[in-house]
C-alpha cells in the first residue's frame, strides 16, 4: 500500500489545485439504474455536491473524468459549475494528459479520486491518489489515502473537506453558515 504518513499526506494535500473525480463508484455508489426506455439513472449525494462547491469556492478547481458517457453527468457537472468534464474515455491516461494541458497544472498539484482499475494509470501519476473506502483491492493498494466513506456516500465530501482543512480554508467557509 502506498498510503502516506499523515504529515506527508498533509504536505501533498496543501499543494493540490485541481481534484479530478471519477463518477461511477466515486460520486455514485456504482450502481447503474437502467429504465425500460433505455434511460440511465444515477444517484448523486447532495452533501458530496455541496463539499465540491465549497472546495471550488476555496480556490481549488474540479474536473470529472469518467469511462462512461451520460447526460446525467453533464447535468450534474453543470449544476456544480465544473468546467472540465471528460466522458466516454475508458483509457483515462490520454484524457488526463488533455486535462494537464488545458488546466496548466503539474501532476503534483492534482488529486484523483477513483475506485476501480481503469483509474489506476491516472492515480499513479498524480500528487495525491485517493481511493474510496469500497474501491477495488488493487486501487486501495496504490492509493496515498483511502477515504473512510464509500463512493456515493460521502467520500467526495470527505476529500473536499480534508483538502480545505489542510489548506486552511474549511473554518472560513463553514463560518459563512454560522452567521
Amino acid at each position: 500500500m502506498l498510503e502516506l504518513s499523515n504529515d506527508a499526506l498533509q504536505q501533498r494535500l496543501n499543494a493540490i489545485r485541481l481534484v479530478i473525480f471519477d463518477v461511477d463508484g466515486v460520486l455514485t455508489d456504482g450502481r447503474l439504474l437502467l429504465g425500460d426506455d433505455g434511460q440511465e439513472y444515477k444517484a448523486f449525494n447532495a452533501k458530496d455536491g455541496h463539499g465540491m462547491r465549497m472546495l471550488q469556492d476555496s480556490g481549488v478547481a474540479l474536473a470529472i473524468l469518467t469511462g462512461r458517457r451520460s447526460q446525467v453527468v453533464e447535468r450534474r457537472a453543470a449544476d456544480l459549475g465544473i468546467a472540465h468534464v471528460i466522458q466516454g474515455r475508458r483509457d483515462k491516461l490520454p484524457a488526463f494528459e488533455e486535462l494537464l494541458e488545458a488546466t496548466r497544472h503539474s501532476p503534483e498539484a492534482i488529486a484523483y479520486v477513483g475506485d476501480d482499475v481503469v483509474d489506476l494509470p491516472v492515480m499513479r501519476r498524480v500528487g495525491v491518489a485517493v481511493a474510496v473506502a469500497d474501491a477495488s483491492p488493487l486501487i486501495r493498494e496504490h492509493a496515498h489515502w483511502i477515504t473512510a466513506s464509500p463512493g456515493g456516500h460521502g467520500a467526495a465530501r470527505e476529500v473536499c473537506e480534508r483538502i480545505m482543512q489542510v489548506q486552511g480554508n474549511l473554518e472560513r467557509l463553514l463560518a459563512t453558515y454560522l452567521r
